[in-house]
């Protein structure tokens, strides 16, 4: 359910967006072993920023690889489950309540997670690519 809000000009412009946990909104992700769910954000901020649901279908085999982000950032909170990310100076473990803000550019690797989870992410704007990076100094790839 959404509702347009009519600007002071009559111009319409986007406004509030539910969803509802019985009728998820899947949408193609980065990652094909993870299930993404759209929380109508990307429309109703005229693509200011993305929330969405990350749940994992199985557990990480392996680590996805050196990547950054194309983005100002991206915000991470684990509902679920746990998740280990590697950076430069170390590795961080998120498990359920963790959180975690990335800022756009900062490589990282997912290297770790629990055979099952969910996570909200939410990254500004909405747009994010995602570019492989090599591993920092002295980090495996």
């Amino acid at each position: 359910m959404s509702e347009a809000v009519v600007l002071e000009d009559g111009a319409a412009a986007p406004g509030y967006e539910v969803r509802r946990k019985d009728d998820p909104q899947f949408v193609e992700g980065r990652r094909n072993f993870f299930d993404y769910i759209d929380l109508g954000t990307q429309e109703a901020s005229n693509g200011k920023m993305r929330v969405q649901i990350t749940r994992a279908k199985q557990g990480l085999v392996k680590p996805t690889g050196w990547h950054t982000h194309i983005c100002e950032g991206q915000f991470v909170y684990m509902l679920e489950g746990w998740l280990d990310l590697a950076f430069a100076d170390g590795t961080v473990h998120l498990e359920p309540g963790d959180s975690i803000y990335i800022p756009g550019g900062v490589p990282h690797n997912e290297t770790g997670t629990s055979d099952t989870f969910d996570l909200i992410e939410i990254s500004i704007p909405a747009k994010m690519e995602t570019e492989p990076c090599d591993p920092p100094p002295g980090m495996p790839a």
